[in-house]
């Protein structure tokens, strides 16, 4: 029997036996997040942590617990299976190319090509020889009004993990 004979109920089971990925869940967080007109800021308030740690989460870069998980999966009317993958470890590094296209995280690579060198010497003046942690990290984005146009304020902190010598 060819595909196409096959019965329409048929086909509709076996579309359902594929078993989610977390780029699955990723578009129908961010679905649900349209269709129920829902901010960021309103599903980390469910999930109790901040909009940008929670935001990161849903987009498939932090473990949930489960208990932030079945928040955000009530929440957002996630099935069983995307509420366990949130509670995954996943695999980081969302961007799909090694140059970002995008224009707004094109910026971020040019800032930190222009500006990069620069944070480095000053770290390590300041601190030494080490690494900002993006483990041990927080996170803060807000709106700066100014009266020639409002600024994107990003506050980025980590902690400093020196290098050992062994």
């Amino acid at each position: 029997m060819k595909r196409s004979d096959a019965p329409e109920a048929l086909l509709a089971a076996a579309s359902l036996s594929k078993p989610l990925t977390r780029a699955d869940v990723t578009e129908m967080v961010v679905m649900a997040k349209i269709k129920k007109g829902l901010s960021w800021g309103k599903i980390a308030k469910a999930v109790g942590q901040s909009k940008e740690w929670s935001t990161a989460a849903l987009l498939g870069q932090m473990q949930m617990t489960k208990q932030q998980a079945s928040a955000a999966g009530k929440l957002l009317g996630l099935p069983p299976d995307a509420v366990l993958l949130l509670q995954q470890v996943p695999y980081k590094g969302s961007l799909p190319t090694a140059v970002p296209t995008d224009p707004l995280i094109y910026r971020w690579y040019e800032i930190v090509n222009v500006y990069g060198t620069t944070i480095k010497e000053l770290i390590h003046e300041e601190f030494g020889d080490g690494i900002m942690s993006a483990i041990d990290f927080k996170m803060d984005i807000s709106r700066e009004p100014d009266p020639k146009g409002d600024r994107v304020k990003v506050v980025l902190s980590g902690k400093y993990l020196p290098y050992k010598t062994y």
